[in-house]
């Protein structure tokens, strides 16, 4: 790999890497996150490579900078360690859309054919108390593995995300019930959107999210998570990509593939695709952060030991 093109930081930049140091914190960035913020992570990914890093640092604090549900994680598998996320509203609709006491009132009502409690496998954008419900994550990244990896005699229960989902059984032909919620941003691609896009652009490959609708995925060259667009990007030949998912993945493929052009996909509503919870979190605010030491991210001690074995077969079966 090449080395990435020199950054010129700004005297806020170098504030906080020298708070970071001070702190002996590491930060961690998704995809999503602002350039800026980009630029200081320790590591920056998507929510499997974000989930092994937070399990493995010996940092005293981690600093995370993404939404609500990936800062729970950290601290469900590091739960002696202060975990810190620069503004504790930056939530999630996809997470929103499935409340830990609806998902359990659905499992107390409903049973498998067999009647065997359904199995649970929920994407990890979701809360710690529907980790705490399920048998296993899955990220965007993994979840054909993962599906791949439950019994074969089980029936499934695929949560929060329904595009998601059925992707997976698109990939896989496992046949699973599935929770109906979705992502705000995603669901904003259209397939009119996108053939626009492409008549402006042409021979460039669509590059999509998983959690656009079908008709996206359709339309779509490569349907793939965050992480794994930077490699097909890098393999394929053209110079040109269009990118439909949040618009802060165009500044990690800018910064790590230089040579290429990538373009925003656009919604039927704006030209660029801005989650507005991971945009509330700022490199003012992480500053802010690391100078005070919060706001603290707290997970029910009984909350987390019942999540934690849900993660640790995601982390176990996607090695």
């Amino acid at each position: 790999m090449a080395p990435l093109p020199p950054i010129t930081l700004s005297p806020l930049q170098e504030r906080v890497l020298r708070l970071k140091k001070e702190k002996n914190a590491v930060l961690l960035a998704h995809n999503y996150q602002v350039r800026e913020i980009q630029e200081v992570a320790d590591f920056v990914g998507d929510s499997l490579g974000l989930s092994y890093q937070a399990k493995a640092t010996e940092a005293d604090w981690i600093v995370f900078c993404g939404v609500h549900f990936m800062a729970e994680t950290a601290k469900i598998v590091n739960p002696a360690k202060r975990v810190i996320i620069p503004d504790l509203d930056a939530g999630c609709s996809l997470a929103d859309s499935c409340p830990p006491e609806k998902l359990a009132a659905y499992l107390d009502a409903n049973r498998a054919a067999d009647g065997r409690p359904l199995y649970v496998v929920s994407y990890i954008n979701c809360t710690a108390g529907v980790k705490a419900l399920s048998d296993v994550i899955c990220t965007s990244g993994n979840a054909v593995k993962i599906v791949g990896n439950v019994p074969a005699d089980r029936e499934i229960l695929f949560c929060p995300d329904r595009n998601l989902g059925e992707w997976v059984h698109e990939k896989t032909g496992r046949p699973m019930r599935y929770w109906d919620g979705n992502c705000y941003l995603h669901v904003e691609f259209t397939h009119a959107s996108l053939t626009k896009i492409r008549e402006a652009h042409p021979g460039a490959p669509i590059v999509a999210h998983p959690e656009c609708t079908r008709p996206v995925r359709l339309l779509a060259d490569e349907v793939c998570s965050t992480e794994k667009m930077v490699h097909y990007c890098r393999d394929n030949p053209s110079p040109v990509f269009i990118i439909a998912t949040e618009s802060g993945m165009l500044e990690r493929l800018r910064r790590e593939l230089p040579g290429k052009t990538f373009v925003p996909a656009p919604t039927d509503l704006c030209a660029c695709a801005d989650c507005r919870f991971m945009k509330q979190i700022t490199l003012e605010k992480l500053a802010a952060s690391l100078e005070t030491g919060g706001p603290e991210v707290s997970v029910d001690p009984e909350t987390a030991w019942k999540a934690l074995p849900s993660l640790e077969r995601m982390l176990e079966w996607s090695r």
